[in-house]
């Protein structure tokens, strides 16, 4: 489109969210993405869209957008759309976005979106950051987040007000945090790991009166270089962090027997109906599987009950599960960070204090 210039920054309005669907589904990662994509929106004071690839699909499903944030809908209906193909879905977003140019276009971090981000970045001249965090676009929302998950002196440190996209991603393994704006290129573009955005309420009224447009989609076989001759699915055991009511993790406190401590942990788990799940340094040391992991480079969890067991609580595993509705920390070490954002601490060796608490709890189910 030969009206398109990506360094017209002014020509761009608007906060977009791809929304994606597998099988006529669309993912949970949408509805978080649009929750994050409305606070945006609204600090802006623009538009919430949710562009929506797929064929001929329920139109509940399409209107269910409305419900969690979009003002409007874009919905490419066509039959190359039913399945996800990396050449497809680029070409139908990268002509919408020419068309009708958004400066901000997120994505979900999946298999998907991973994939479909930077090949939509590359072809609109753009700039994309991968796994991000935490998103901001008012100034002042953006130091409040840096006085509570950052060393920086936000009170003595210059800022300048400006509303670019601030996009907060784990850097070098995760040690460091680092945000980034794309000031000289639009849509300013950033795919978000899933479970680190809270979804909001379902909104009747907003699935009621949602726009949806129906895009007149340009497409051909011609277009897609590949053909899905088939879609098999493998079923894998993977503990589901992210939806678990309670997790218990453990830390680098189980190192002196790690079977045993993650043993007692799974005990516990078992106890409160919930999932065991681990620090960085536990994955890194092979005593756990990576699903487990908990923090800035694994999963972001809010479960109504986060019990740390030997996790010091470091600022990228904080980052990961301090929004929880109620923590409980043991740490032989009084002065642990992972006080600082429990609601309750017990400071004592995890292997005699977490049996004593499995124990007290089977008893209390007991007695009931």
């Amino acid at each position: 489109m030969t009206n398109f210039d990506s360094k017209d920054t002014a020509a761009f309005k608007g906060v977009w969210v791809f929304c994606e669907q597998r099988e006529g589904q669309v993912m949970s990662i949408s509805y978080q993405l649009l929750s994050e994509g409305r606070k945006l929106a609204n600090d802006l004071g623009v538009e919430l869209c949710g562009v929506l690839l797929g064929s001929n699909m329920d139109a509940d499903a399409v209107k269910t957008l409305g419900g969690y944030g979009a003002d409007k809908v874009y919905y490419c209906n066509h039959e190359l759309l039913k399945d996800y193909t990396t050449d497809g879905y680029t070409k139908v977003i990268c002509d919408l976005v020419e068309d009708k140019k958004p400066e901000i276009l997120l994505i979900g971090a999946t298999n998907i979106g991973r994939d479909l981000g930077p090949r939509c970045a590359a072809r609109l001249h753009t700039g994309l950051t991968a796994d991000c965090t935490h998103l901001d676009v008012d100034v002042s929302k953006y130091k409040e987040f840096l006085k509570t998950t950052s060393t920086i002196d936000v009170d003595k440190t210059p800022f300048e007000e400006n509303t670019n996209l601030k996009m907060t991603r784990p850097a070098f393994g995760g040690h460091l945090m680092a945000t980034i704006i794309c000031p000289r290129f639009r849509p300013q573009m950033s795919t978000v790991r899933p479970g680190v955005m809270q979804t909001q309420p379902y909104d009747v009224a907003g699935a009621a009166n949602v726009v949806v447009e129906n895009i007149s989609v340009e497409l051909s076989k011609d277009d897609i270089h590949v053909e899905i001759l088939e879609i098999k699915k493998a079923a894998k055991q993977l503990v589901d962090l992210i939806g678990a009511d309670v997790v218990v993790s453990v830390g680098r406190g189980i190192s002196k027997d790690p079977e045993k401590g993650i043993a007692i942990a799974q005990e516990l788990a078992d106890a409160l109906g919930g999932v065991v799940g681990a620090s960085r340094a536990c994955v890194d040391a092979g005593w756990i599987t990576a699903d487990h992991q908990v923090g800035q480079t694994g999963k972001t969890v809010h479960p109504r009950i986060y019990v740390a067991l030997g996790i010091s609580g470091a600022i990228q595993h904080k980052a990961g599960m301090q929004d929880s509705a109620c923590i409980i920390a043991v740490n032989k070490n009084a002065d642990a960070p992972i006080f600082e954002c429990a609601s309750y601490g017990i400071v004592g060796d995890l292997f005699k204090v977490a049996p004593m608490l499995t124990e007290a709890i089977k008893a209390l189910k007991a007695s009931k």
